[in-house]
């Protein structure tokens, strides 16, 4: 390709609303544009990095078994609807009528759509298992899209679904997944950690993420670098230290005017937030028969502790939750601030755990300026629901071997989901067994974005001057820049460039070649920025040496090959690259 017919230009500076790295860099090395807020255009350069990392998957998914296919962008509500999930899922989804006013669904994830063909189109045990796969564009209305390719409402994923007669069959498949994964990561060239997730909106009993370590994400993690442990911080658990016994007291109500934290309460009563009680209003939105229902929710943890919003929602089976403003707090007879769970009614409680062994607690007294001293479970009150709902965090005890495990940033670049029968249930996917009865397909779901992988990689991979992508997922192979110098040179230079650009062509490297009328100093800046792996120049003083000049993008040095030597050299460097990568890729056990 040539760089003077390039429809991407490079960009001195950053759009102003750009503050990563990567979104910085892909727009200013012309890989991105962006159209509207979440919504961004893939220009050539992009595109074929895309491809090339959707070719790894494919390559990967092929590998263990899979069948490519391509399903609809657009769904007719019923499929959604046959799930539940039309209900279920809020704002995020994208909804429409049609002309003749039928509801419709702009995808956001396929597994009704493919639970939709397998019912028709699995009929026996015979044909199973059997695993199929797509890469298609998504839709999610994020509220609070940002950071370029990380956070977007228009995107495209790898969606795979397994199919299986039983779960020893899922297992099977979760696992050549999990090891899959991995080496899709791996030939990006992108360090990813496998974490235990919140399998969410997608149902089923086990999910994996992989997270891309960085300070950017949004997701906080929980490792245990002594035992391995590693889980998303919306599931995490972690050993509690248990409180020492104490005789219950009586209970004392005392003044603390305008103490209304759990910080303010503790240092006025001059005692650790460990003993006090963290009162927490949230309001659970659920879906009934009749249609959806909001639910005001009294969660408690300790006062040196967290809520853990997904634990509650888990808990209580709601579809989302939201803070209650205060209206609604005094409604039910509690004071803000000043809130406690005795003497409440008709009211949904749902305390952590820790609480029932926390004797002697400091908690509101539901009236304004005053606490209750030696508040005690089961004594004074009783949940609904007691169970942990508590957030883990760093320092805290891992629940496998006790160590104290340390929080990390992490972006989400993969999941992988146990489904299991809920959706084949759902909408009778069955297949009959050799024993001649119907039985659910046993489902599994894999997904990962090539837009958000292309931002991690880029991420990943750059220094002050611009992009160092790998030679794997690079849009080409080889820069070749023509310097032009005297007129006797440049017509030199030129014939020499010319003829490199076809040879290399012709040997099957992919060149990008800067053929511009532009200086030295552009070139150079715009081959750092935009990082392919290999730059190679043709210039006068580099002909006069009997060569060209040879960079790698993440070296400083560089060295000279002879013209007889281009082609050889040049193939036996990017051979090297890739070889560097694929030695690089490793087993990985699933853990249980």
């Amino acid at each position: 390709m040539r760089m003077s017919s390039l429809l991407s230009q490079t960009l001195r500076e950053a759009p102003s609303d750009a503050e990563i790295a990567s979104h910085k860099l892909l727009v200013r090395a012309g890989y991105i544009r962006q159209l509207a807020a979440g919504i961004f255009t893939s220009m050539p350069l992009a595109k074929r990095s895309l491809t090339k990392i959707e070719n790894i998957m494919r390559d990967e998914m092929n590998k263990i078994g899979g069948q490519e296919m391509s399903m609809p962008v657009v769904h007719p509500a019923e499929i959604w609807q046959a799930t539940g999930r039309w209900w279920k899922v809020g704002p995020e989804m994208g909804r429409f009528k049609d002309r003749n006013g039928r509801d419709m669904v702009l995808a956001m994830t396929h597994e009704e759509a493919v639970v939709a063909v397998v019912k028709d189109e699995v009929q026996s045990y015979r044909q199973l298992p059997m695993m199929v796969y797509h890469i298609q564009t998504k839709w999610r209305d994020d509220p609070r899209p940002r950071a370029g390719l990380i956070r977007v409402r228009e995107f495209t994923m790898k969606d795979s679904y397994s199919l299986d007669r039983d779960w020893e069959g899922l297992d099977i498949q979760y696992a050549n997944h999990y090891q899959a994964y991995f080496n899709i990561f791996g030939r990006c060239k992108l360090p990813v950690i496998a974490v235990k997730s919140d399998v969410g909106m997608m149902g089923g009993n086990m999910a994996h993420e992989y997270m891309y370590i960085t300070p950017v994400g949004e997701d906080t993690l929980l490792l245990c670098d002594k035992c391995g442990y590693s889980a998303n911080r919306q599931i995490a658990e972690f050993q509690k230290t248990k409180p020492h016994q104490e005789t219950p007291l009586d209970r004392e109500k005392i003044a603390t005017p305008g103490m209304k934290t759990i910080a303010e309460l503790a240092e006025f009563l001059d005692i650790p937030e460990s003993k006090t009680a963290k009162a927490v209003f949230m309001v659970a939105a659920k879906q009934t028969e009749g249609g959806e229902v909001e639910q005001l929710v009294f969660a408690i943890v300790r006062g040196d502790m967290d809520l853990n919003e997904t634990k509650l929602v888990n808990a209580l089976g709601a579809k989302s939750l939201r803070p209650a403003v205060d209206e609604e707090i005094k409604a039910a007879g509690a004071v803000p601030g000043y809130a406690s769970p005795v003497g409440l009614k008709d009211i949904v409680v749902v305390v952590d755990d820790l609480i029932p062994e926390s004797p002697n607690l400091v908690a509101g007294a539901n009236q304004e300026g005053y606490h209750f001293k030696n508040v005690n479970y089961g004594r004074d009150y009783k949940a609904d629901i007691v169970t942990d709902i508590a957030a883990a965090g760093d320092g805290d005890a891992c629940p496998n071997c006790g160590a104290a495990m340390r929080a990390v940033r992490g972006v989400e670049v993969g999941n992988i989901f146990k489904l299991g029968t809920w959706y084949s249930e759902a909408v009778g996917a069955t297949y009959q067994d050799a024993d001649g009865t119907e039985k659910p397909i046993v489902m599994g779901s894999y997904g990962i974005g090539s837009g958000r992988l292309l931002a991690s990689i880029a991420e990943e991979y750059h220094d002050e001057y611009g992009l160092i992508m790998p030679v794997t997922v690079a849009p080409y192979e080889v820069h070749l820049v023509e310097l032009s110098g005297g007129k006797q040179d440049s017509e030199k230079v030129g014939e020499v460039a010319e003829q490199l650009y076809q040879d290399l062509t012709a040997a099957g490297i992919e060149v990008l070649f800067d053929d511009r009328d532009e200086s030295p100093g552009v070139k150079f800046n715009d081959a750092d920025l935009i990082g392919i792996p290999l730059r190679l120049t043709v210039g006068g003083r580099s002909l006069q040496n009997g060569g060209v000049e040879a960079k790698l993008r993440h070296e400083k040095e560089k060295s000279l090959l002879l013209l007889d030597e281009v082609i050889d050299r040049t193939q036996a460097i990017l051979n090297g690259l890739y070889k560097e990568i694929e030695g690089s890729l490793k087993t990985v056990e699933l853990e249980s």
